[in-house]
């Protein structure tokens, strides 16, 4: 019988990647204390609407600002470097606000400025790492190291971190942002072990002479091959569309959760809960489901559950339904997160995978700026059920639109695949 490390990351899949699986579930444990920590911080130090408000913008901005820059530098320099100091960069941030707490002398603005730096230095540490495992494993096992990665995710940043931190933010408020510069420290060193990973880009060594491009012309280059690459193309713009339809209602989630299922503050949480439990059922069968169904009859399956997800959550008027229903959210989230992410990585060439990686975050974030400044609009006029209509048909006219190109897809990365 196997032991648990030979199913969690099998021996044949390298000491790197168990490496960089460690340094991803450390990191994400310190990510899920702050989910829970940072808002109540905020709200610790003003009751402003606003300003609570602009600490969730915060959260996103930078990847708005910095995100295709960060695809640029990830696709000149070592990316594993890249990732090192971008978490040393955050390690620091923390700890000067821990200093803060401490002190006493922390407030509104200070905590703002820290989370726009935290944030800026997470995009070169999450676009730089999401290019090293392709390049530490084979192709055929992508899938298998997206679903750990992503498990991780799921039950540290989600699952077990959240609570945590509310925890320790109870028991005094920089201990949460200790444990985290704690995680962000041990992160580094866990990553730092793996072997040195070569610099993936066309672009000239130190010895010659040639000057670089500049960051631009870079950015331009991945920008058109990814214009050129009908696949890759319509993968992206597949997840920018979702993620329109899906932040739409997922804006007012809370406010839908309390005053319309009259869940109240524990059955809102529950429904977080709800999500992460499913996902963690998938990452349990993703295996499975990779080696028995095809990648294109997955990807047709979650969508369609993305659309009948909206259209149950604008009927049911019943909290345990709505629980029911975001326990499978999580499931198929989960199985759309590692298919869409481990296609994008088979499809990208090496040297691009930083640029086009960028653009998808890019998109995913814009997408949630766009649904959720039109969910809340929606909510106003119309009623709270209202934006979960306008997500059901936007996902719907989406999937017909698209259910012919996933074969395209698919059929592009099967053939990435079987290049030596």
């Amino acid at each position: 019988m196997p032991s648990l490390g030979e199913l969690v990351a099998p021996r044949r899949m390298g000491r790197d990647f168990r490496w960089l699986l460690a340094s991803s579930w450390t990191s994400n444990v310190g990510d899920g204390v702050a989910l829970a920590a940072a808002p109540l911080l905020i709200a610790s130090l003003t009751s402003s609407p606003l300003l609570v408000a602009s600490g969730a913008i915060l959260q996103f901005l930078p990847w708005l600002i910095f995100g295709l820059h960060a695809g640029a530098i990830a696709d000149r320099f070592d990316r594993r470097r890249l990732v090192m100091v971008a978490n040393a960069a955050r390690a620091a941030v923390l700890a000067a606000l821990c200093v803060f707490l401490i002190t006493d002398t922390a407030n509104i603005g200070i905590v703002l400025a820290v989370a726009f730096l935290y944030g800026t230095a997470e995009v070169f540490v999450d676009t730089a790492g999401s290019t090293l495992l392709p390049m530490i494993v084979d192709r055929a096992d992508l899938g298998l190291g997206n679903a750990r990665l992503q498990a991780g995710y799921l039950v540290a940043n989600q699952f077990a971190g959240p609570p945590l931190g509310a925890f320790l933010f109870a028991a005094g408020t920089a201990w949460p942002f200790l444990l985290e510069v704690l995680c962000v420290t041990l992160a580094i060193v866990l990553v730092s072990r793996m072997a040195h990973t070569p610099v993936p880009s066309r672009a000239p060594d130190d010895a010659d002479s040639t000057p670089r491009p500049r960051v631009h012309t870079d950015i331009a280059e991945g920008l058109r091959w990814l214009w050129r690459n009908p696949p890759v193309r319509t993968l992206v713009l597949i997840i920018l569309v979702f993620n329109v339809t899906w932040a739409a209602p997922w804006g007012v989630l809370v406010l839908y959760a309390t005053e319309h299922l009259h869940m109240g503050a524990v059955g809102y949480g529950a429904l977080t809960t709800a999500s992460a439990a499913g996902g963690i059922l998938a990452t349990l069968s993703f295996g499975w489901l990779e080696r028995h169904v095809s990648f294109a009859t997955l990807m047709r399956v979650v969508l369609s559950l993305e659309v009948l997800m909206h259209l149950a959550f604008a009927l049911t008027t019943t909290g345990w339904v709505a629980l029911v229903i975001m326990f499978v959210f999580g499931a198929y989230a989960f199985v759309w997160a590692t298919i869409s992410t481990t296609v994008r990585q088979r499809l990208v060439p090496a040297e691009l995978q930083g640029r086009v990686a960028s653009v998808n975050m890019v998109g995913v974030f814009a997408g949630m700026v766009i649904g959720q400044a039109l969910g809340g609009v929606i909510a106003q006029v119309w009623g709270l059920t209202a934006p979960w209509w306008f997500a059901f048909a936007g996902a719907a006219i989406t999937l017909l639109l698209v259910w012919r190109p996933i074969s395209q897809i698919v059929s592009a990365k099967a053939q990435a695949s079987n290049e030596p």
